[in-house]
This record gives C-alpha cells, structure tokens and sequence, in this order.
C-alpha cells in the first residue's frame, strides 16, 4: 500500500489590503502557493494604492480583526504566520493573544514601517507596539536597514559593517532571529545579515536590475513563513526564499501591470 504524503501545510498572512496585487495580503497569497503552502488571511486594512502610492488607508477595527483571527483559528490548524503591518498598539495586543493561544510553529514578523519613499508609515504608538508587543513573540523578524533604524532610534547602516554592528541591539529585541535585509546599500551586492541568539552569518545574492520592486518585503517575509510550513530549518528557509525572490524579479519583466514600482513575478516557476 502505498504511504500518504506528508499533508500540505496551511500558512497565514495578517496584513493589509492591496488593489494592485503586488503586495500585502494579496502577494502573500500568491506567494504561498507558489511555494506549495495553502494560504488563508486576515485582513488588518483595506488600501487604495497602486504601484504609484497609497492614497488612502481604512483601517479593520481591532474586535473585527479578532473575530476573523478566533473563526480561522478554532478550524484551522496552522503551520506558520506572518504578520505585516500592524499601526496601533490595540491590533497588536489581539495579534499577539490570538497567536498566542493557538501557536504556529512558526510566526515571522514584517515590521513594516518605512515606505520606498522614505516615509514613515506608521506613527511613535504604533512603532512601540511592534516593538514591545509583537517583536518579542515572533521566531523571524524581517526588517530593512530603516526599519531596523527605526526600531532601534538609531542611524540606518550604510554598509556590511554598520548592519553587524547592529547585531546585539536586535538581539535584545526579544525575537529568536532578526533577517536584516541589505537591499537599500549601493552596489551590485544585495547581501542579508541573519542574526540568531547563536551567531550572525551572510546570507548573499546578487542586486536584480529592475524597477519592479513593488510588494519584495511581503513576498520575502511569505516565502520563508512557507518554506519554515514545509519542513525548511530557518537558515534553509532563508537561503530559499531569497533565491526564489531573485528569480521572481529577475523575471518580472514579463508582467505590464501599473505605471509604477511594478510587482514581482510570483509565478515564474509556473507560468
């Protein structure tokens, strides 16, 4: 008789809302099922945005996100989450008990922060709820060198030796691993720095030549919440996800979506 298969694993995305589908909820979906996961969500905001900007946010009341968190969570059997961007301290308190009754193996945090333009996205009360409230239950926190700025007041590092100098302040964070990403240094090299209780190692690539850099941030933070659902141990999840996104934007150029940052190619394995 033949054996059955390990079943699927199931992920979830807490995040936002984006029309475009190159980012939040909408990429992490995509994400997850390219990578062989199935996806559910709970909606924290809708947006109008596109690959221009947001112009508008409406943030889903806190009782309402627990609601959606309570119907998924006494159904479904979760593998691992990710969580995007959370602006009030409200939101973050039921994220954080809602995980924190039905536990995922694995929770990776987006500390989503700081726009591609610069700007900060979430005010002084939202930035010290993820960084007292969520930082400290997440086993991967995934922040870009001015989030990591911003969690920590202190300058962005603008080179490898700056981001290893960050390394025993994002420790004392509280989270079991820190992926400090190094796309916003200048050069041909897109290195990323993962910081564990143990020790800080490279993790490298190379800098993909596009524009279509709409939603990486998500689609990053997904990928290796699907690849942890699967089996991967952390630094295997790190390393796979990072190749699959550079194939990803390596072949965006196939996609003519917005006048923008365009997105990714989410399924360039399969389509």
């Amino acid at each position: 008789m033949m054996a059955h298969s390990r079943p699927i694993p199931n992920t979830l995305t807490i995040a936002g809302s984006d029309p475009s589908g190159g980012a939040g909820i909408q990429a992490d979906l995509k994400t997850f099922s390219a990578l062989g996961a199935y996806a559910t969500s709970v909606i924290t905001a809708l947006t109008a945005q596109n690959t221009r900007g947001v112009s508008g946010v409406h943030p889903v009341p806190a009782d309402f996100i627990a609601a959606q968190l309570e119907a998924l969570l006494d159904d479904v059997h979760l593998d691992a989450a990710k969580v995007g961007m959370v602006a009030s301290r409200d939101v973050a308190e039921v994220i954080r008990d809602a995980l924190a009754r039905r536990r995922p193996r694995w929770v990776v945090l987006d500390p989503v922060m700081v726009a591609k333009s610069g700007d900060i996205l979430v005010d002084d009360a939202g930035i010290r709820a993820v960084r007292e409230v969520l930082v400290p239950q997440a086993d991967l926190i995934t922040p870009n060198l001015p989030e990591a700025a911003v969690l920590l007041c202190a300058p962005a590092p603008t080179d490898r030796a700056g981001m290893l100098a960050l390394a025993p302040a994002l420790r004392e964070l509280g989270a079991g691993a820190t992926l400090l990403k190094g796309g916003h240094l200048v050069g041909e090299e897109c290195p990323d720095l993962l910081i564990t209780a143990e020790a800080a190692s490279w993790i490298e690539g190379a800098r993909v030549d596009t524009t279509n850099l709409h939603g990486t941030g998500c689609t990053l933070s997904s990928a290796i919440a699907a690849r942890l659902a699967r089996g991967d141990s952390l630094e295997q999840a790190v390393a796979a996800a990072k190749r699959w996104l550079g194939a990803a934007l390596a072949a965006s150029r196939r996609l003519d979506v917005g006048r923008g940052q365009g997105p990714v190619h989410h399924f360039h394995a399969w389509w």
